[in-house]
This record gives structure tokens, sequence and C-alpha cells, in this order.
């Protein structure tokens, strides 16, 4: 019996049942536990609990102890242009939003909370969008902030939906690439199991309704092989920040 874990939301719920089935096609017995948040799945996962944990990027570098743009709404702003402006991050527990930019802005040489007239975390903010990266977005758009910290992908999608059109907002700056969310196993796991489970991912290409549903759970077309590489700048800042 493999045990699978994660954090508790809708989507894992619907992923986890279809990624249980999936696997009982390939002789493989899955079970799945949902925490209350990313850490209770981290501690059970370096107790040793649970086989297998759908890990965030941080708390993948925690067991083992998506590039994430800024936008501006000035056409050729740099770091030291930031000097006396207003910085708007997202979560701080998110990585492509929070973390990561916020390292990046203390290894370019600027102390955020000093340097800047005013940092705001989506937290400290009262909102009534859901998403703290869009929120990030609309405050530059509008003014109220001069540049933020979001990922690409968000503004591929708020291109997509409209919510952009007429909007004077820009990348100025993109983070190199680094890995993010994986499914991560545990070290002494059989290499034969590691090897089954892996191929029980690398099948799944939507081609039923099951397969179809966990991926659409996972907002991706299909998975790929786990790596090793790609993890260093979340180390860097979570090491940095002493979370881990």
């Amino acid at each position: 019996m493999v045990t699978l874990g994660g954090s508790a939301t809708s989507s894992h719920f619907e992923v986890f049942q279809g990624l249980e089935e999936l696997f009982r096609r390939r002789g493989i017995d899955l079970d799945w536990i949902l925490y209350s948040d990313y850490d209770a799945m981290v501690d059970a996962f370096v107790k040793g609990d649970i086989d297998l944990a759908w890990n965030g990027p941080l708390g993948y570098v925690q067991d083992q102890a998506p590039a994430g743009p800024a936008v501006s709404r000035h056409s050729d702003a740099r770091f030291e242009d930031l000097l006396g402006r207003r910085f708007a991050f997202g979560r701080r527990s998110s990585e492509q939003a929070g973390l990561v930019p916020y390292y990046v802005l203390k290894q370019s040489g600027l102390n955020p909370d000093k340097d800047l007239s005013a940092v705001s975390f989506y937290e400290e903010r009262e909102s009534r969008n859901t998403s703290d990266e869009r929120d990030v977005v609309e405050r530059v758009a509008s003014g109220e902030f001069d540049a933020g910290a979001v990922s690409r992908r968000t503004l591929e999608l708020m291109v997509e939906d409209g919510s952009l059109t007429g909007h004077p907002v820009r990348v100025f700056w993109s983070s190199p690439a680094y890995s993010h969310c994986c499914f991560t196993a545990q070290q002494d796991m059989e290499p034969q199991l590691v090897a089954q489970i892996e191929a029980a991912f690398l099948v799944i290409t939507g081609s039923d309704e099951v397969e179809r549903a966990v991926l659409e759970g996972e907002g991706c077309s299909s998975f790929v092989a786990g790596v090793e590489e790609g993890w260093e700048i979340i180390e860097d800042a979570a090491v940095t920040e002493g979370l881990v």
C-alpha cells in the first residue's frame, strides 16, 4: 500500500480520488490523506507517515533539508529604479509572488523594508479578490502600487480573459526558471516501486474521464519525470529567510 498526502483542498480531493483509480489500474494500491495545511503534510512526510507528498516548491526543499516575473507600470524600470517606490507582493507563503521576489530584491541590493516607500503582502491588504496574484496586478494597473510580483501564468490568464485589456502593465524582469510543485517519494522506497509510480503518472494523457479530471484538477496537460535540479533559488531564499 502506498500512502499519498496533500493539503486539504477541493481540487486535491478530486485529483487524489482519480489517482487512486488510475494507480489501481496499474496494480498499485493507493491510499491518501489530506492535511489541514502544507506544514502538517510536510511534517507527516518527514516523520515517515506518508510515502508520497504533493509538494509545493518550498515543501520540497523543506522535505529535502512556476519563473516568477515582476510587473511594473514603467517601461524602463530596473531594480535601482524601485528606490522609494511602492511594491506589492502576493501571499507571504507564495514562492513565486512572495518568498522568491522578496529574496531577489534583497539580492539586488535593496532592503525592501527601508528602500521602498511601501511594501505590502496580500495578507496585509483588504481585498475582494481571492487570487493574491490578480490582486497584485490590479493594484499595479490602477496605480496604487508602482510594481509587484506575480507568476507569468497569472499574466497570461489575465490577458486571455481580457482582465488586462487597456491597462499599462508590463514585465520588467523575470527570474531564472526554477522547479515548482512535485510529487515527492521517500528516499528509502524500493526503486522498483518508485519506477512503477513514476510510470503511473507519465501515462496519464487525458484519454478517459478519470485521466481528464486529474489533469484538469492540476491545471496541466500531462505529468513529467521529476528532476533534482532547479530548486536552488527556492532553497537559497528559504535559508536566507530562516524557513529551513
